[in-house]
């Protein structure tokens, strides 16, 4: 194994030149297999977890979802004003910002950008709840591709290229899981979940954010600086696969076709969807069939 991790370094070392040596010691980084291994885990629960739950009762998870909803929304606010507070004390340039143009002021967005790779990690079980209230449909190509792509992307990002101008596209995307952890979160609330109205927002801003992204990215070819350009060029790319997909989602989700289908499919609310099929509606992480034989014996 280890001659394999240093054979491996050694091609990402004469492909993408030598690692940010910032981030040594850290955890997860200065080995790609860890993260590498968690994808391929992620990628078979995605593909065995619905075999596993097709002959049983889905799960609903109320208490669970609330906690870990809010857990998220709180670490992404922390990173949202985090790197906001750090690329003001470091008077990052936005046209194009270097990864060692501002000292010791990079090292807060360094830190803080760990927790973004990290994040990812854990939003791995945004799917595994899917799988275990059999909200399949809900686990698309572009659900899947988005959360197992992300985390691999991000730990070559922090080896490579930790701070600089790789803080704008993570900073967008801290505020918008704000919104969308806190959404999640608060759907899980039966007695709120009619006061919850941003949910087709979510999208908009979501692509909103990738074009951003991809005009500030574009600022730092017209504009060079010491940050690497095939990097530039790698995220417009990736930025313009995520407007696609999400995208086609937003269509197929609030168009009149997409609204059709839903009336199509009434039993949706029969089956631990309820209203809103984000997030599961009991206290605790058991069988549907269970909880609901619970409120039946309550209200007799």
């Amino acid at each position: 194994m280890e001659h394999f991790d240093a054979s491996l370094s050694t091609y990402f070392k004469a492909w993408l030149g030598p690692r940010d040596t910032r981030v040594k010691g850290w955890l997860l980084m200065d080995n790609y297999i860890p993260t590498f291994v968690f994808s391929i885990i992620y990628l078979l629960v995605v593909w065995l977890g619905p075999k596993y739950m097709k002959n049983r009762q889905a799960y609903s998870c109320r208490g669970i979802l609330v906690v870990y909803n809010l857990g998220l929304t709180l670490l992404s606010l922390y990173m949202f004003i985090e790197l906001v507070t750090g690329v003001w004390e470091a008077q990052y340039n936005f046209l194009c910002q270097g990864t060692r143009t501002a000292g010791e002021s990079d090292t807060k967005i360094i830190h803080v950008l760990w927790w973004y790779y990290f994040s990812k990690l854990i939003e791995f079980m945004d799917t595994f709840f899917f799988i275990l209230r059999k909200n399949n449909h809900q686990i698309t190509v572009l659900h899947v591709y988005h959360h197992a792509s992300m985390l691999n992307i991000w730990w070559f990002v922090m080896n490579w290229i930790p701070c600089g101008h790789s803080y704008f596209g993570a900073t967008l995307n801290s505020f918008i899981h704000v919104l969308m952890y806190s959404y999640y979160g608060l759907s899980s609330i039966p007695s709120i979940r009619p006061y919850i109205w941003w949910k087709k927002y979510i999208t908009q801003g979501q692509l909103l954010q990738f074009v951003l992204t991809i005009i500030q990215t574009i600022s730092g070819i017209i504009w060079p600086c010491s940050f690497p350009l095939g990097w530039l060029y790698f995220q417009i790319g990736y930025m313009l696969t995520l407007i696609t997909l999400f995208t086609n989602f937003y269509v197929q989700t609030y168009n009149k076709k997409g609204s059709s289908r839903r009336k199509e499919h009434p039993k949706e609310h029969q089956n631990g969807w309820v209203a809103v099929t984000e997030n599961g509606h009991t206290d605790n992480c058991t069988p549907l069939e269970n909880s609901v034989k619970l409120r039946k014996q309550r209200k007799d």
